[in-house]
């Protein structure tokens, strides 16, 4: 019985992907991602591209270039969006930072704890807000639909030492990118920032050019960072690795409102895959670090707390350096306060 319903499905869905294929769309969306077919970007844009024509009945078709085929960069892949010739863009928040500065907002260390405290506020007003900020200062071109995941938590590795409290990091040599944010954040708990590009990293751990970066697991191992060297890694979660979808407005806003619903409800689908894929990715990961005879630490919660005040000057430097990077904080702690409130609640009342 099962075997002959799944059949029956299967000849359904081959029937419905054929006729909506005969059919030319009435809207084509170019979404492009500076990525790779290995990444949590492909996997969100898979899942969006076949959510959104599977429920727009075939009105909609999505076109995904993966690489540099569309765009090499987030403020030219930006421009892109706002121009037109981009319908989706992914950027991170250091892709987005040039064109709207307070999304490095989701760089600030230690504001949220754990996977379900950041879902919970990146699936509320925070982003709605956010939304409405890069509207209002892109003159109403590019919107910002969702933001997922792309690699998990960013948390510090090194070359030389384990790093169980803030004063482990005295002096190390710590790779980040041209942003003013991650090298305060780095010279607030004692090392040395060194921006490098990411192609060179490798060669520069081999080096010694640098001594550290702050990476998820899966682009560490998917790098070969351990065999540079790159022995010491620190789980202290300091920032989710936080994933920008962007879209062009006006393509948004062309649509009848049926059409826009299937849009939104793709972007939420393809959100959910991108908070999935990193917590599956990171197993393996994890434990080919460990067996290459990597030292993987967990600090304790006072050393956490530790670390979260050591950096807290960052927080400030943010308010007072971003534009409207007051604005933004002050959205992103309530968000925070308000998931801690109910996410806690509801592991609460599991328990019993």
């Amino acid at each position: 019985m099962l075997k002959s319903a799944l059949k029956t499905l299967t000849v359904a869905a081959m029937l419905a992907g054929s006729s909506m294929s005969a059919v030319a769309a009435d809207y084509t969306l170019r979404a492009t991602a500076n990525s790779n077919e290995n990444d949590e970007d492909y996997d969100g844009l898979v899942v969006f591209k076949n959510f959104v024509e599977a429920a727009s009945n075939g009105a909609i078709e999505v076109e995904l270039f993966i690489g540099t085929q569309l765009c090499s960069n987030g403020a030219e892949c930006l421009q892109g969006v706002a121009g037109g010739a981009i319908d989706i863009y992914i950027s991170t928040s250091g892709g987005a930072s040039g064109i709207f500065p307070y999304v490095q907002v989701l760089d600030l260390p230690y504001m949220m704890s754990d996977d379900r405290i950041a879902e919970h506020v990146l699936s509320g007003d925070f982003v709605r807000t956010m939304r409405g900020m890069a509207l209002e200062d892109s003159d109403n071109s590019i919107r910002l639909m969702t933001v997922g995941n792309t690699g998990g938590w960013r948390n510090f590795a090194n070359t030389k030492r384990r790093v169980a409290n803030p004063a482990d990091m005295e002096g190390l040599k710590i790779r980040t990118v041209v942003a003013d944010l991650p090298q305060e954040l780095v010279k607030s708990l004692g090392a040395s920032p060194t921006p490098i590009p990411w192609p060179e990293l490798f060669t520069s751990f081999q080096t010694g050019v640098v001594e550290g970066s702050k990476n998820g697991i899966t682009d560490i191992m998917g790098m070969k960072f351990p065999d540079a060297g790159l022995q010491y890694v620190t789980l202290d979660g300091h920032a989710y690795m936080g994933a920008l979808w962007w879209m062009n407005n006006q393509k948004f806003l062309s649509m009848p409102e049926d059409l826009r619903r299937v849009v939104v409800d793709g972007f939420y689908a393809l959100q959910q895959a991108t908070f999935a894929s990193p917590k599956r990715k990171s197993i393996q990961a994890y434990e080919d670090f460990v067996a290459g005879g990597g030292d993987l630490y967990v600090p304790t919660p006072e050393q956490k707390a530790a670390f979260k005040e050591a950096a807290s000057p960052v927080y400030d430097w943010f308010k007072s350096n971003v534009a409207r990077g007051g604005e933004i904080f002050g959205a992103l702690e309530e968000a925070v306060t308000e998931a801690e409130t109910a996410v806690n609640g509801s592991r609460d009342a599991d328990l019993n």
